[in-house]
């Protein structure tokens, strides 16, 4: 089962390669016309029909390659089907800093670049530096960071007109200056606890505050953040800051603020609640899980209610950051 959420979902047609010389026989052997969707660990989707009348591809182009280095820093070179949370372990290991801090996000790397991944005030563009992909027309085509148009949970690689484009590798730059982002108030409550800090131990911190907010998909499924942290003007947020004196805020620039969704939900009441088969997170209101057995369309179903409430109660709108595949 492809998809972290645990739903049942088949395709007319399922294809894995280990090569980009292999995904490029596909396409000269005609196997990937029609409707196509290119996935990587499934950790990011929703199935709201049971069945996907087309083809989908997974990426198990593997390997993690030094391509150059110098004092202060180590590019690498990351096949896309390689787990991220291998891949950040891996540069723990060989004291490259800059991914600890996005230990334990779910997903492979190729869908990392394309979705932008990002926590604990670090995302993947701060690391990324070349995407190399495969187009249908069997051309290969690196895009540098700055043509990636990366931003908030999205890319260029996102939108429709660039589902020809399949991503391959992913180039990265890593510190060997030893550095930490540390600002949030989880991870310094936890270092506060702790005579020195190494890499490890902040890697070690990261896993344990996420394992005790997210749910284990293999146990209950579920697909990690399911909304995006809504960005809201001054005024809306002076007039909201005025009734939720405790409001938890970030400051983005002088007219724009981000609002957690997660404490806008968790506001509603809907914490904890569930709507049949699907229910949001007790521990962490951001997340919608699958009890046992709920589809696709049951998941839909309570997001929509969700953003509802968050409207009537805030009139701000939260939009998902889960892609939904129909």
């Amino acid at each position: 089962m492809h998809n972290t959420f645990g739903i049942e979902a088949v395709a007319d047609e399922f294809l894995e390669y280990h090569s980009e010389e292999e995904l490029l026989q596909f396409i000269k052997d005609g196997r990937l016309k029609g409707r196509l969707l290119h996935i990587g660990a499934g950790s990011n989707l929703l199935f709201v029909n049971p069945i996907f009348h087309g083809t989908v591809l997974h990426s198990l182009i593997k390997g993690i390659e030094v391509i150059c280095e110098d004092e202060d820093h180590v590019w690498v070179r990351v096949g896309a089907g390689e787990v991220w949370d291998d891949f950040v372990a891996y540069c723990v290991e060989h004291q490259w800093y800059g991914a600890e801090n996005l230990s334990l996000v779910p997903g492979e790397v190729g869908a990392a670049a394309v979705q932008n991944i990002g926590a604990y005030g670090v995302e993947v563009k701060d690391l990324i530096t070349v995407v190399e992909t495969l187009g249908l027309d069997g051309e290969h085509r690196d895009f540098q960071v700055s043509e990636c148009k990366y931003a908030y949970r999205d890319s260029i690689f996102k939108r429709p007109d660039m589902k020809h484009l399949f991503v391959t590798h992913v180039q990265l730059c890593l510190s060997k200056k030893e550095q930490y982002h540390t600002e949030y108030g989880s991870i310094k409550n936890e270092i506060s606890k702790l005579d020195t800090l190494n890499i490890s131990e902040l890697r070690n911190i990261i896993i344990a505050i996420r394992q005790s907010k997210l749910p284990d998909p293999l146990i209950l499924g579920n697909a990690g953040s399911f909304f995006k942290n809504p960005v809201v003007s001054r005024s809306k947020f002076e007039e909201l800051n005025t009734q939720y004196e405790h409001m938890p805020y970030y400051e983005i620039d002088e007219e724009h603020f981000k609002i957690p969704a997660g404490w806008l939900i968790e506001q509603t009441g809907w914490k904890g609640r569930a709507l049949g088969p699907a229910a949001v997170h007790d521990k962490q209101a951001l997340v919608l899980v699958n009890l046992g057995g709920a589809t696709g369309a049951e998941i839909v179903a309570l997001s929509d209610t969700v953003r509802r409430a968050v409207y009537d109660k805030f009139g701000i709108e939260i939009s998902p950051e889960v892609n939904f595949i129909s």
